[in-house]
Protein backbone atom coordinates (compact mmCIF):
# COMPACT_ATOMS: atom_id res chain seq x y z
CA UNK A 1 0.00 0.00 0.00
CA UNK A 2 1.27 3.45 -0.95
CA UNK A 3 0.38 5.83 1.82
CA UNK A 4 1.36 10.06 0.69
CA UNK A 5 2.01 12.34 3.87
CA UNK A 6 1.19 15.50 3.40
CA UNK A 7 3.67 17.58 5.68
CA UNK A 8 6.78 17.13 7.36
CA UNK A 9 6.61 18.53 10.35
CA UNK A 10 6.80 16.69 13.58
CA UNK A 11 2.97 15.08 13.38
CA UNK A 12 4.08 14.40 9.67
CA UNK A 13 7.42 12.39 10.97
CA UNK A 14 5.40 10.32 13.50
CA UNK A 15 2.86 9.86 10.64
CA UNK A 16 5.38 8.65 8.41
CA UNK A 17 7.68 6.15 10.88
CA UNK A 18 4.46 4.68 11.69
CA UNK A 19 3.30 4.03 8.55
CA UNK A 20 6.78 2.58 7.74
CA UNK A 21 6.24 0.73 10.72
CA UNK A 22 3.40 -0.81 9.24
CA UNK A 23 4.90 -2.12 5.81
CA UNK A 24 3.74 0.88 3.84
CA UNK A 25 5.55 2.21 0.96
CA UNK A 26 5.66 6.00 2.41
CA UNK A 27 5.27 9.19 0.33
CA UNK A 28 6.62 12.07 1.96
CA UNK A 29 5.47 15.92 0.42
CA UNK A 30 6.45 19.58 1.86
CA UNK A 31 6.72 22.68 0.27
CA UNK A 32 9.75 23.27 2.02
CA UNK A 33 12.07 20.73 1.08
CA UNK A 34 14.61 21.43 4.24
CA UNK A 35 11.73 19.64 6.38
CA UNK A 36 12.33 16.83 4.38
CA UNK A 37 15.60 16.03 5.91
CA UNK A 38 15.74 12.73 8.18
CA UNK A 39 12.79 12.10 6.96
CA UNK A 40 11.33 8.15 7.09
CA UNK A 41 10.05 7.73 3.29
CA UNK A 42 10.48 5.70 0.52
CA UNK A 43 10.02 8.87 -1.79
CA UNK A 44 10.05 12.65 -0.94
CA UNK A 45 9.20 15.52 -2.96
CA UNK A 46 9.35 19.40 -2.03
CA UNK A 47 8.94 22.72 -3.55
CA UNK A 48 5.66 23.55 -5.17
CA UNK A 49 2.66 20.68 -5.62
CA UNK A 50 2.70 18.80 -8.54
CA UNK A 51 -0.83 16.63 -8.37
CA UNK A 52 1.34 14.10 -10.78
CA UNK A 53 2.55 13.15 -6.56
CA UNK A 54 -0.88 11.55 -6.36
CA UNK A 55 -0.27 9.12 -8.89
CA UNK A 56 -0.46 4.95 -7.40
CA UNK A 57 -1.32 6.67 -4.02
CA UNK A 58 -3.93 4.31 -2.09
CA UNK A 59 -4.22 6.68 1.16
CA UNK A 60 -3.39 10.21 2.03
CA UNK A 61 -2.24 11.73 5.72
CA UNK A 62 -2.34 14.82 6.45
CA UNK A 63 -0.39 17.22 8.83
CA UNK A 64 -2.95 19.89 10.70
CA UNK A 65 -1.04 22.65 9.09
CA UNK A 66 -2.29 21.99 5.79
CA UNK A 67 -5.83 23.50 4.97
CA UNK A 68 -8.59 21.48 3.53
CA UNK A 69 -8.57 23.87 0.85
CA UNK A 70 -4.86 23.72 -0.29
CA UNK A 71 -4.16 21.85 -3.41
CA UNK A 72 -2.67 18.65 -2.32
CA UNK A 73 -5.41 18.08 -0.17
CA UNK A 74 -7.98 19.50 -2.53
CA UNK A 75 -6.75 17.05 -5.61
CA UNK A 76 -6.45 14.12 -3.65
CA UNK A 77 -10.50 14.69 -2.39
CA UNK A 78 -10.83 15.33 -6.09
CA UNK A 79 -8.92 11.89 -7.21
CA UNK A 80 -11.20 10.31 -4.80
CA UNK A 81 -8.02 9.15 -2.46
CA UNK A 82 -8.82 8.65 1.50
CA UNK A 83 -7.73 11.58 3.04
CA UNK A 84 -7.00 11.01 6.97
CA UNK A 85 -5.62 13.16 9.34
CA UNK A 86 -2.26 11.90 11.65
CA UNK A 87 -4.91 11.69 14.53
CA UNK A 88 -7.08 9.43 12.39
CA UNK A 89 -4.13 7.15 11.79
CA UNK A 90 -2.73 6.73 14.94
CA UNK A 91 -6.17 5.86 16.70
CA UNK A 92 -6.30 3.24 14.17
CA UNK A 93 -3.35 1.34 15.83
CA UNK A 94 -3.70 2.21 19.12
CA UNK A 95 -4.95 -0.43 21.71
CA UNK A 96 -5.77 1.75 24.70
CA UNK A 97 -8.73 4.27 25.34
CA UNK A 98 -9.11 7.23 24.42
CA UNK A 99 -9.58 10.99 25.93
CA UNK A 100 -10.53 13.65 23.25
CA UNK A 101 -9.83 17.26 24.25
CA UNK A 102 -11.38 20.03 21.47
CA UNK A 103 -12.14 23.54 22.75
CA UNK A 104 -11.69 26.79 20.94
CA UNK A 105 -10.06 27.90 24.15
CA UNK A 106 -8.47 25.68 27.24
CA UNK A 107 -7.89 22.56 24.99
CA UNK A 108 -4.30 22.17 26.61
CA UNK A 109 -4.85 22.56 30.06
CA UNK A 110 -7.80 20.71 29.99
CA UNK A 111 -5.75 18.03 28.54
CA UNK A 112 -2.40 18.34 30.86
CA UNK A 113 -5.11 18.19 34.11
CA UNK A 114 -6.38 14.92 32.90
CA UNK A 115 -3.52 13.38 32.18
CA UNK A 116 -2.00 14.37 35.49
CA UNK A 117 -5.52 13.28 37.10
CA UNK A 118 -4.94 9.85 35.70
CA UNK A 119 -1.49 9.61 36.36
CA UNK A 120 -2.41 10.71 39.71
CA UNK A 121 -4.72 7.86 40.56
CA UNK A 122 -2.13 5.40 39.00
CA UNK A 123 -3.38 5.14 35.73
CA UNK A 124 -0.42 5.17 33.28
CA UNK A 125 -1.66 8.48 31.06
CA UNK A 126 -0.04 10.19 28.01
CA UNK A 127 -1.17 13.61 26.95
CA UNK A 128 -0.80 13.82 23.35
CA UNK A 129 -2.05 15.65 20.25
CA UNK A 130 -1.85 19.16 19.33
CA UNK A 131 -0.15 19.78 22.91
CA UNK A 132 3.00 18.26 21.39
CA UNK A 133 3.74 14.51 20.75
CA UNK A 134 1.63 13.32 17.99
CA UNK A 135 -1.01 10.78 18.72
CA UNK A 136 1.43 8.05 16.47
CA UNK A 137 4.31 8.32 18.49
CA UNK A 138 1.62 6.59 21.20
CA UNK A 139 1.08 3.51 19.72
CA UNK A 140 3.33 0.48 21.42
CA UNK A 141 3.94 2.29 24.20
CA UNK A 142 3.41 0.62 27.68
CA UNK A 143 0.29 3.17 29.15
CA UNK A 144 -3.28 2.89 30.16
CA UNK A 145 -4.89 5.28 28.29
CA UNK A 146 -4.16 8.37 26.28
CA UNK A 147 -5.64 12.12 26.36
CA UNK A 148 -5.98 13.73 23.21
CA UNK A 149 -5.73 17.54 22.77
CA UNK A 150 -7.57 17.14 19.34
CA UNK A 151 -8.05 20.58 17.05
CA UNK A 152 -10.34 20.74 14.22
CA UNK A 153 -7.49 20.41 11.91
CA UNK A 154 -7.03 17.11 13.32
CA UNK A 155 -10.85 16.26 13.38
CA UNK A 156 -11.65 17.22 10.33
CA UNK A 157 -10.51 14.16 8.80
CA UNK A 158 -11.07 11.53 10.72
CA UNK A 159 -13.23 8.61 9.95
CA UNK A 160 -13.02 5.71 13.24
CA UNK A 161 -11.77 7.74 15.99
CA UNK A 162 -13.73 7.24 18.98
CA UNK A 163 -13.38 9.05 22.18
CA UNK A 164 -14.35 7.01 25.51
CA UNK A 165 -14.94 10.72 26.93
CA UNK A 166 -14.83 13.67 24.58
CA UNK A 167 -14.56 17.46 26.23
CA UNK A 168 -15.99 19.73 24.05
CA UNK A 169 -15.47 22.40 26.30
CA UNK A 170 -16.09 25.85 24.16
CA UNK A 171 -16.82 26.75 20.06
CA UNK A 172 -16.35 30.43 19.33
CA UNK A 173 -15.23 31.95 15.53
CA UNK A 174 -11.53 30.86 15.36
CA UNK A 175 -9.19 29.47 12.45
CA UNK A 176 -11.25 30.68 9.58
CA UNK A 177 -8.63 31.43 7.83
CA UNK A 178 -7.95 27.34 7.86
CA UNK A 179 -11.95 26.43 7.31
CA UNK A 180 -13.43 29.47 5.36
CA UNK A 181 -15.85 30.02 7.23
CA UNK A 182 -17.89 29.40 11.35
CA UNK A 183 -20.19 26.84 10.19
CA UNK A 184 -17.18 24.59 8.99
CA UNK A 185 -15.29 25.00 12.15
CA UNK A 186 -17.73 23.96 14.09
CA UNK A 187 -18.69 21.03 12.48
CA UNK A 188 -14.72 20.31 12.03
CA UNK A 189 -15.01 20.42 16.30
CA UNK A 190 -18.66 18.48 16.31
CA UNK A 191 -16.95 15.22 14.70
CA UNK A 192 -15.01 14.29 17.90
CA UNK A 193 -18.44 13.25 19.12
CA UNK A 194 -19.35 10.73 16.10
CA UNK A 195 -18.84 7.26 16.64
CA UNK A 196 -19.53 7.31 20.49
CA UNK A 197 -22.40 4.76 22.31
CA UNK A 198 -24.12 5.11 25.28
CA UNK A 199 -21.33 4.16 27.59
CA UNK A 200 -19.32 7.22 26.51
CA UNK A 201 -19.59 10.86 27.53
CA UNK A 202 -19.83 13.95 26.07
CA UNK A 203 -18.31 16.82 28.56
CA UNK A 204 -19.26 20.25 27.78
CA UNK A 205 -19.65 23.90 29.03
CA UNK A 206 -22.97 24.32 30.49
CA UNK A 207 -22.88 28.36 29.67
CA UNK A 208 -20.98 28.55 26.42
CA UNK A 209 -24.16 28.54 23.56
CA UNK A 210 -22.08 27.36 21.04
CA UNK A 211 -20.93 24.14 22.81
CA UNK A 212 -24.26 23.70 23.89
CA UNK A 213 -25.20 23.82 20.80
CA UNK A 214 -22.35 20.96 19.05
CA UNK A 215 -23.42 18.94 21.82
CA UNK A 216 -27.49 18.81 21.01
CA UNK A 217 -27.37 15.21 19.15
CA UNK A 218 -24.73 13.68 21.05
CA UNK A 219 -25.10 10.32 21.92
CA UNK A 220 -22.92 10.21 24.80
CA UNK A 221 -23.97 10.55 28.14
CA UNK A 222 -23.66 14.62 28.77
CA UNK A 223 -22.22 15.97 31.03
CA UNK A 224 -22.15 19.73 31.35
CA UNK A 225 -19.85 21.41 33.73
CA UNK A 226 -19.72 25.50 35.06
CA UNK A 227 -16.90 27.63 36.23
CA UNK A 228 -19.57 29.91 38.50
CA UNK A 229 -21.98 27.24 39.24
CA UNK A 230 -22.74 23.80 39.66
CA UNK A 231 -25.47 22.84 36.68
CA UNK A 232 -28.14 20.11 36.95
CA UNK A 233 -26.94 16.75 36.63
CA UNK A 234 -23.45 18.56 36.28
CA UNK A 235 -20.12 19.66 38.00
CA UNK A 236 -18.86 23.17 39.05
CA UNK A 237 -18.41 25.65 41.44
CA UNK A 238 -20.83 24.28 44.58
CA UNK A 239 -20.65 27.99 46.89
CA UNK A 240 -17.08 27.20 48.60
CA UNK A 241 -15.87 23.89 46.93
CA UNK A 242 -15.63 22.62 43.09
CA UNK A 243 -17.51 19.27 43.28
CA UNK A 244 -16.65 16.70 40.54
CA UNK A 245 -18.86 13.61 41.50
CA UNK A 246 -17.09 12.00 44.52
CA UNK A 247 -14.26 14.89 44.54
CA UNK A 248 -15.18 18.01 46.80
CA UNK A 249 -12.24 20.89 46.65
CA UNK A 250 -12.40 23.68 48.74
CA UNK A 251 -11.51 26.34 46.20
CA UNK A 252 -8.97 27.82 48.80
CA UNK A 253 -7.26 25.00 47.92
CA UNK A 254 -6.76 25.44 44.47
CA UNK A 255 -3.81 28.18 43.19
CA UNK A 256 -6.70 29.55 40.22
CA UNK A 257 -9.60 29.82 41.10
CA UNK A 258 -11.58 32.25 38.46
CA UNK A 259 -14.22 30.89 36.36
CA UNK A 260 -12.28 29.67 33.48
CA UNK A 261 -9.31 27.99 35.97
CA UNK A 262 -12.33 26.28 37.65
CA UNK A 263 -14.54 25.25 34.14
CA UNK A 264 -10.95 23.47 32.97
CA UNK A 265 -10.56 21.61 36.19
CA UNK A 266 -14.61 20.14 35.95
CA UNK A 267 -14.30 19.45 32.54
CA UNK A 268 -10.69 17.22 33.49
CA UNK A 269 -12.00 15.46 36.17
CA UNK A 270 -15.20 14.68 34.82
CA UNK A 271 -13.69 12.83 32.11
CA UNK A 272 -10.61 11.95 33.75
CA UNK A 273 -12.64 9.90 36.43
CA UNK A 274 -14.67 8.37 33.86
CA UNK A 275 -11.65 6.52 32.88
CA UNK A 276 -10.92 5.20 36.58
CA UNK A 277 -9.47 8.22 37.81
CA UNK A 278 -9.82 8.83 41.37
CA UNK A 279 -11.53 11.57 43.79
CA UNK A 280 -8.05 12.17 46.08
CA UNK A 281 -5.36 11.57 42.55
CA UNK A 282 -8.05 14.51 41.04
CA UNK A 283 -7.82 16.71 44.18
CA UNK A 284 -3.78 16.34 44.59
CA UNK A 285 -3.58 17.91 41.04
CA UNK A 286 -5.97 20.54 41.20
CA UNK A 287 -4.75 21.79 44.11
CA UNK A 288 -1.04 21.85 42.60
CA UNK A 289 -1.45 22.79 38.95
CA UNK A 290 -0.27 25.68 37.41
CA UNK A 291 -0.85 26.59 33.95
CA UNK A 292 2.10 26.98 31.01
CA UNK A 293 3.68 29.74 30.62
CA UNK A 294 2.01 32.61 28.65
CA UNK A 295 -1.81 32.14 29.98
CA UNK A 296 -2.23 34.09 32.19
CA UNK A 297 0.87 34.42 33.79
CA UNK A 298 1.40 37.10 36.18
CA UNK A 299 4.94 38.86 35.56
CA UNK A 300 4.59 41.31 38.83
CA UNK A 301 2.82 43.69 40.65
CA UNK A 302 4.71 47.40 40.77
CA UNK A 303 2.77 50.38 42.47
CA UNK A 304 -0.83 48.41 42.40
CA UNK A 305 -0.45 47.58 39.26
CA UNK A 306 -0.57 44.12 37.94
CA UNK A 307 0.84 43.06 34.52
CA UNK A 308 -0.39 40.08 33.23
CA UNK A 309 0.98 38.09 29.86
CA UNK A 310 -1.80 35.88 28.14
CA UNK A 311 -0.02 35.89 25.13
CA UNK A 312 -1.78 32.49 24.11
CA UNK A 313 -5.10 34.09 23.94
CA UNK A 314 -4.92 33.88 20.39
CA UNK A 315 -8.68 34.60 19.12
CA UNK A 316 -11.47 37.14 20.48
CA UNK A 317 -13.00 34.47 22.63
CA UNK A 318 -10.29 33.88 24.87
CA UNK A 319 -9.42 37.73 25.21
CA UNK A 320 -12.60 38.53 26.04
CA UNK A 321 -12.53 35.75 28.74
CA UNK A 322 -9.13 37.10 30.01
CA UNK A 323 -10.58 40.57 30.05
CA UNK A 324 -13.82 39.98 31.99
CA UNK A 325 -11.45 38.39 34.85
CA UNK A 326 -10.20 41.62 36.02
CA UNK A 327 -11.96 44.97 37.00
CA UNK A 328 -9.92 47.65 35.67
CA UNK A 329 -7.89 46.80 32.16
CA UNK A 330 -5.25 48.16 29.83
CA UNK A 331 -5.30 46.32 27.21
CA UNK A 332 -2.84 45.37 24.83
CA UNK A 333 -4.16 43.33 21.88
CA UNK A 334 -3.62 42.72 18.01
CA UNK A 335 -1.24 40.98 15.93
CA UNK A 336 -2.27 38.92 12.61
CA UNK A 337 -6.20 38.47 12.17
CA UNK A 338 -7.58 35.31 11.30
CA UNK A 339 -10.19 36.41 10.04
CA UNK A 340 -12.33 37.08 13.09
CA UNK A 341 -14.12 40.08 14.40
CA UNK A 342 -12.19 41.77 16.80
CA UNK A 343 -14.35 44.94 17.74
CA UNK A 344 -15.90 43.80 20.84
CA UNK A 345 -12.22 43.78 22.88
CA UNK A 346 -12.00 47.69 23.32
CA UNK A 347 -15.49 47.72 24.05
CA UNK A 348 -15.40 45.30 27.14
CA UNK A 349 -16.73 47.65 30.29
CA UNK A 350 -13.77 46.42 32.11
CA UNK A 351 -11.54 48.10 29.67
CA UNK A 352 -9.92 51.84 30.21
CA UNK A 353 -7.62 51.97 27.05
CA UNK A 354 -6.36 49.13 24.06
CA UNK A 355 -2.76 49.83 22.73
CA UNK A 356 -3.22 48.17 19.37
CA UNK A 357 -0.22 46.44 17.74
CA UNK A 358 0.16 44.97 14.63
CA UNK A 359 -1.30 43.73 11.30
CA UNK A 360 -4.94 44.12 13.22
CA UNK A 361 -4.45 47.71 14.73
CA UNK A 362 -6.45 49.04 12.31
CA UNK A 363 -9.54 46.29 13.20
CA UNK A 364 -9.51 47.09 17.08
CA UNK A 365 -9.45 51.36 15.56
CA UNK A 366 -12.29 50.85 13.78
CA UNK A 367 -13.89 49.48 16.79
CA UNK A 368 -14.84 52.92 17.87
CA UNK A 369 -13.59 52.10 21.34
CA UNK A 370 -10.51 53.63 23.09
CA UNK A 371 -7.58 52.77 21.08
CA UNK A 372 -3.90 54.41 20.64
CA UNK A 373 -2.00 52.29 18.34
CA UNK A 374 1.71 51.48 19.22
CA UNK A 375 4.08 50.64 16.73
CA UNK A 376 5.36 47.26 18.50
CA UNK A 377 4.93 45.50 21.96
CA UNK A 378 7.86 47.39 23.78
CA UNK A 379 5.79 50.92 22.84
CA UNK A 380 2.57 49.37 23.87
CA UNK A 381 4.25 48.57 27.20
CA UNK A 382 5.62 51.76 27.57
CA UNK A 383 2.26 53.57 27.03
CA UNK A 384 0.83 51.22 29.50
CA UNK A 385 2.86 51.97 32.44
CA UNK A 386 2.65 55.81 31.82
CA UNK A 387 -1.07 55.65 32.17
CA UNK A 388 -1.53 52.74 34.55
CA UNK A 389 -2.55 53.38 38.09
CA UNK A 390 -3.16 51.52 41.38
CA UNK A 391 -6.21 48.82 40.59
CA UNK A 392 -5.26 48.29 37.12
CA UNK A 393 -4.16 45.27 35.27
CA UNK A 394 -2.25 45.55 32.00
CA UNK A 395 -3.02 42.84 30.36
CA UNK A 396 -1.31 41.40 26.92
CA UNK A 397 -4.00 39.30 25.84
CA UNK A 398 -4.13 39.91 21.75
CA UNK A 399 -6.88 38.03 20.28
CA UNK A 400 -4.69 37.35 17.13
CA UNK A 401 -2.26 34.93 15.90
CA UNK A 402 1.81 36.47 16.42
CA UNK A 403 3.10 35.77 13.17
CA UNK A 404 3.46 39.23 11.76
CA UNK A 405 5.41 40.29 14.21
CA UNK A 406 6.81 37.27 16.13
CA UNK A 407 8.09 33.62 15.97
CA UNK A 408 5.32 32.75 17.97
CA UNK A 409 2.68 33.26 20.75
CA UNK A 410 5.96 32.09 23.02
CA UNK A 411 7.91 34.54 21.75
CA UNK A 412 5.52 37.80 21.78
CA UNK A 413 4.45 36.82 25.73
CA UNK A 414 8.48 36.79 26.78
CA UNK A 415 9.04 40.33 24.47
CA UNK A 416 6.58 41.42 26.50
CA UNK A 417 7.46 40.46 30.06
CA UNK A 418 10.88 41.57 29.28
CA UNK A 419 9.88 44.62 28.53
CA UNK A 420 7.81 45.11 31.78
CA UNK A 421 10.79 43.88 33.71
CA UNK A 422 13.38 46.29 32.21
CA UNK A 423 11.22 49.12 32.72
CA UNK A 424 10.31 48.31 36.36
CA UNK A 425 14.50 47.84 36.20
CA UNK A 426 14.00 43.67 37.17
Amino acid sequence: MTTLVIGAAVSGKAAARLLHAQGHKVVVYDQDPAALERITADESHGGPWDRRYLDGVDLVVTSPGVPEHAPPIADAVQAEVPVWSELELGYRHLQVPVIAVTATNGKTTITELAAEMLTSSGIRALAVGNIGDPLCGAVGLDIDAVVVEASSFQLRFVETFRARAAVLLNIAPDHLDWHRDFASYAAAKARILERQTAEDIVVFDADDPGAVAAVAAATGRMVPVSGWRRPPQGWGRDESALVVGDAVIPLDKLPRRDDVMIVDLAAAAAAAMHLGATAQGVAQVAASYHPGHHRREVVGTWDGVTWIDDSKATNPHAALAAIGSYRSVLLIAGGRNKGLDLSALPLQPSVRRVFAIGEAAADLVASGGPVTVAPDVEAAVAMADEMAHSGDTVLLAPGCASFDMFHSYADRGERFAATVRRIKGV
